[in-house]
């Protein structure tokens, strides 16, 4: 199972920020014109990218007004989504201190400073008082936590009462072995994925009333075919990408993940669940 070090060390780049200026300067712009969908290819690290976003947060029922936490925040492409979206307020919270650094500077260069934090962390340890928050979500964080009862706790206990969460994450669907490595982790020992019954068991034990639950497996293959189309018929991958995030062995971890997925083994899949009044 994996630690903090270990799933740190899986997604430090090293020069993440440069290699995204330099994928602005191919697009011919600058951090003084790029904009939130420029950057929106990059940012999203999850299945289904910004079309993803907009299907899961939308149930959430974001408000103006609302108080939000994300967690497992990464470059906090989610939340400045959220945020421009919704008029929410949003905190991030991610364990990587490189992704939390250059998420900050992503969030200057499109002007929505005044509404998002990001701050690094460990989702089964944040610093943050008891009802602190409307409403959480997590994108495709799961699959690093070993302990999910430690997570639903920590998010169960910041979340106010009545206060709503949304999980949407790459769940086991099979007990077949996984190809390695994936975007979340090089080998084995980094991954901890849960099939959805767990999770439930462990929002359920936390003290959440479960809501709603919604499989995205056909998204997701509809999602890989059109990346795969739009690839190709570029001649490669577009200047700002996910490619930049995953580093050398971009191509492998996800063929690795389209893979797994079109074999039944995982899925991504939405949850919602709701902190008792």
């Amino acid at each position: 199972m994996p630690d903090n070090d270990l799933v740190s060390e899986h997604y430090t780049h090293g020069t993440l920020l440069e290699a995204i200026r330099q994928g602005v300067a191919k697009l011919g712009k600058t951090e003084a014109d790029v904009t939130l969908e420029d950057l929106g290819p990059v940012e999203e690290f999850h299945i289904g990218g910004r079309q993803a976003s907009a299907d899961f947060l939308d149930q959430l029922d974001l408000q103006p007004d609302d108080s939000v936490l994300d967690v497992g925040c990464g470059l906090g492409g989610v939340a400045r989504f959220a945020a421009s979206r919704y008029g929410s307020r949003i905190t991030g919270v991610d364990l990587t201190q490189e992704y939390v650094q250059t998420g900050r500077v992503l969030t200057r260069w499109v002007g929505l400073q005044d509404c998002i934090v990001l701050e690094q962390g460990s989702a089964t340890a944040m610093g943050y008082i008891d009802a602190s928050f409307d409403k959480a979500y997590m994108m495709h964080v799961g699959m690093n936590i070993a302990d999910k009862s430690a997570l639903m706790n920590e998010v169960f206990r910041v979340l106010k009462p009545g206060g709503r969460l949304g999980i949407f994450d790459i769940m086991r669907t099979s007990d077949d072995e996984l190809a390695f490595p994936v975007p979340w982790a090089s080998e084995a020992k980094g991954s901890a994925l849960a099939t959805l019954g767990e999770y439930k068991l462990a929002l359920e034990a936390a003290g959440f009333q479960l809501s709603a639950e919604r499989n995205r497996h056909a998204f997701a293959l509809a999602f890989f075919d059109k990346l795969h189309a739009n690839t190709t018929a570029a001649g490669g991958p577009p200047p700002l990408g996910l490619h930049i995030v995953m580093g050398a062995n971009a191509a492998q971890k996800i063929a690795n993940m389209v893979e797994n997925v079109r074999a039944a083994r995982i899925a991504p899949i939405e949850v919602f669940a709701e902190k008792r009044r």
